[in-house]
């Protein structure tokens, strides 16, 4: 439990002393078309991505709510 609370001091006092080494100073401005491009790319990903899921979901969702329909009437 001591080494615990040591630890925890320590920690705590070298968070109040810590400051950004390397960062920069200010925000970046605009961004490159480079950036724009890969970022537009990332979000056709993830659109493609959205449409087999939401099939799978629709599927699912309709195996569950008919599919105790099915086995009632069997």
């Amino acid at each position: 439990m001591k080494a615990i609370a040591r630890i925890a001091a320590a920690t705590a006092a070298l968070s109040t002393v810590a400051t950004s080494a390397f960062a920069a100073s200010s925000a970046a401005s605009g961004g490159g078309l480079l950036i724009w491009l890969f970022l537009g790319f990332l979000g056709l990903i993830v659109a493609t991505q959205l449409v087999p899921a939401l099939m799978l979901l629709v599927g699912i969702v309709q195996g569950v709510t008919g599919g105790a329909a099915d086995q009632s009437t069997r």
